[in-house]
């Protein structure tokens, strides 16, 4: 008895460091990503201050949305076919030459804007893949401590892209960034290499449950449509707004561009936390995805209306903070508990490339909209935008038949 509960105890060790390791290099990966999504964002103030317009910048980083969104449809189906290696080194190098080319050729818009839509194309190889390598390789408990490094690490990118954009010139943050995607192509190109050699990652473990309209049936199952409308509001919160954010410290609330890089940096490092709180309300909550979502949702709404009413600078960053975190803590048991949740479906990549297209090609709409809207409508007005989707999140989350423990009930 004593030596099988030894064994045991070996397995689950094994199987927990395995997870750490895949975990671990999805990650690192993931970061560098997401240093690079955030780069614009983060050196807007200072390329307006060298005479881009809002107008500008917010078509080129909707054209990267609406790139980054097709791909993730696409690469998502596709990753669920190709070795999750391939696609994601791959995603990473080329993105890395499109993101450099795109800084030396900016005053040149529409070669800028081609250049900048490619990065957005790689970077959508990289997700859905990830997520299926981490479903299918671990226990549903690991992909779950899995996803939420990942997690961690997109909203990590966000006070990176900042600290380098309060250090040095515009031009040379998207050098960093291109260095930093070169470095993990290789370096991810040979520890999957390994991981595969040793068996601790294998593909195509669970293959589809049915075809065609089959599978339709099985995501119906599975809530897709409540998630795909969460995906959509919280990629309007979780992209766009963050995306903003530095130009509205800079135009509604009077800081510098450094000030507002420096503030921003600091805001989103402290975002960047929102996956653990999540977490840590979600298993508070019983482990009830359903409840911790809807608890999101409201408390992100009244964080919005705090920050219209309040004008002072700090308390107005302060409610701004809590507002994004709490719709970011709706996207984490989104990406971190649902999409791993998925994956004796078989459709892991391509559900998560699906969820990502929605949540992006919301945030392409609403560029668009907020680059135009601040400026005709006002910062004040448009926090109340926000306001309402916040609300029509709540209205989605609400317990129309009765909150569920495990989503796939």
């Amino acid at each position: 008895m004593g030596k099988k509960v030894r064994v045991s105890i070996m397995q689950i060790s094994s199987k927990a460091k395995n997870a750490i390791l895949i975990g671990s290099l999805c990650s690192i990966s993931y970061f560098a990503v997401y240093i690079t999504r955030n780069i614009l964002s983060a050196v807007t103030p200072q390329m307006i201050e060298d005479g881009y317009t809002e107008a500008y910048i917010g078509s080129i980083s909707s054209l990267y949305f609406i790139f980054y969104a097709v791909g993730q449809l696409i690469n998502g189906a596709v990753g669920d076919k190709i070795k999750a290696k391939w696609m994601i080194c791959l995603g990473l190098f080329g993105a890395g030459i499109a993101n450099l080319v795109f800084s030396n050729i900016v005053m040149f818009p529409a070669a800028a804007m081609i250049a900048y839509a490619i990065t957005g194309f790689c970077l959508s190889m990289i997700y859905g893949p990830m997520t299926k390598v981490v479903s299918e390789n671990t226990d549903p408990i690991h992909a779950t401590r899995c996803s939420l490094g990942y997690t961690f690490a997109s909203f990590f990118g966000s006070p990176t892209a900042g600290l380098l954009a309060s250090l040095l010139v515009w031009q040379s943050v998207f050098a960093v960034s291109s260095v930093a995607l070169f470095i993990m192509a290789v370096v991810g190109f040979f520890c999957f290499t390994r991981l595969e050699r040793k068996r601790i990652i294998q593909y195509n473990q669970y293959p589809p449950q049915q075809k065609g309209s089959g599978n339709l049936r099985v995501l119906l199952k599975h809530r897709i449509i409540k998630f795909s409308l969460i995906s959509i509001l919280t990629g309007v919160v979780r992209t766009s707004v963050v995306f903003w954010m530095p130009t509205y410290l800079s135009q509604h609330l009077d800081f510098s561009s450094k000030n507002a890089a420096t503030i921003f940096t600091v805001a989103t490092l402290i975002i960047s936390l929102t996956t653990f709180v999540a977490i840590f309300i979600y298993e508070r909550l019983g482990h009830n995805m359903d409840k911790t979502i809807l608890l999101m949702f409201t408390s992100a709404t009244v964080f919005f209306v705090l920050t219209y009413l309040i004008t002072q600078p700090i308390l107005n960053i302060v409610c701004m903070i809590l507002a994004i975190m709490s719709s970011n803590g709706a996207a984490t048991m989104l990406f971190s508990r649902y999409l791993p949740s998925l994956r004796d479906t078989g459709m892991v990549s391509s559900v998560t490339g699906y969820i990502d297209f929605l949540s992006y090609i919301a945030a392409a709409a609403a560029n668009l909209i907020f680059a135009n809207a601040a400026t005709a409508l006002g910062w004040g007005n448009l926090i109340l935008v926000w306001v309402g989707l916040m609300i029509l999140g709540v209205i989605i989350a609400l317990p129309y038949h009765r909150f569920k423990k495990n989503p796939t009930e």
